[in-house]
């Protein structure tokens, strides 16, 4: 071989390595690129998500729009903003004052051993019965089946003084009432299904509406304000007229404190 073709040679090797190299180069930055868009992409990905974040979670939750909603008071109640709520005959000289929260164990103790005196009493005239609904259960273990169940007790009072007492009891029984961290109160279904053990509510397409539209949600959020404002701090509480009875586990118990109270 001369020197000539082995200079040639060598030249083109070169010119080879450098070409290749000028290939790889070029891929090289083009990775780069594609990297770098990757990454800020990515990163406005984040950053958006991130704000659509912040701003959802700065958005009213649904109770929050319900207490600017329009009020809807219940038929068979009194006073401005519908709180006042009064069963029983006219005639019946006392008032009987029960507070209670949906979701309160101890509430749904009560009910189960004197709820049916109570109606028995309400109906005999021996009393009136005014019912004061509260919701703080919903805010110490979270939830919101005692607003919820509150909004359906609206909208059973809407369909008359029975069906409001009679759902109650029904809410409070062994068979339906939840473990106070159980939020099922919070389920317009679960509320529908205790309405279907109640007559006048079963089949109800009024009340079913009712309450599956959060007619009486802003209600239930006054009713809960008149709560607060009672002084009562726990639930059940028992007043007659005003004046604070014991809360009896028996029937017995119950009539005894009644009747005393009655003559006070």
């Amino acid at each position: 071989m001369s020197s000539r073709n082995s200079q040639a040679n060598k030249a083109a090797a070169r010119e080879r390595l450098r070409a290749e190299r000028a290939a790889q180069a070029k891929k090289d930055k083009v990775r780069r690129q594609v990297i770098v868009a990757g990454a800020v992409v990515a990163a406005l990905a984040l950053a958006g998500g991130v704000g659509y974040a912040v701003v959802q979670a700065n958005q009213p939750g649904y109770w929050d729009k319900a207490a600017k909603a329009a009020l809807v008071k219940p038929k068979n109640t009194e006073g401005e903003d519908g709180t006042t709520v009064v069963v029983g005959k006219p005639e019946a000289k006392k008032t009987l004052e029960v507070y209670e929260d949906s979701r309160c164990p101890a509430c749904a103790q009560f009910e189960q051993a004197v709820g049916e005196q109570i109606t028995k009493d309400v109906d005999a005239g021996k009393y009136k019965l005014q019912y004061f609904g509260a919701t703080f259960i919903d805010n110490g273990v979270k939830g919101e089946g005692s607003k919820n169940a509150l909004s359906a007790l609206g909208a059973a009072l809407n369909v008359s003084p029975k069906a409001f007492l009679d759902f109650k009891a029904a809410l409070y029984s062994k068979e339906l009432h939840p473990e106070e961290t159980v939020d099922s109160f919070g389920k317009d279904d679960y509320l529908l299904k205790v309405a279907d053990t109640v007559p006048e509510l079963k089949g109800n397409a009024e009340f079913k509406k009712a309450v599956e539209d959060g007619t009486y949600d802003r209600w239930a959020l006054e009713m809960a304000k008149a709560f607060n404002k009672s002084g009562v701090t726990g639930t059940p509480t028992l007043k007659m007229d005003g004046k604070k009875i014991d809360t009896p586990g028996t029937p017995e118990q119950f009539t005894a404190a009644i009747d005393k109270a009655l003559q006070g």
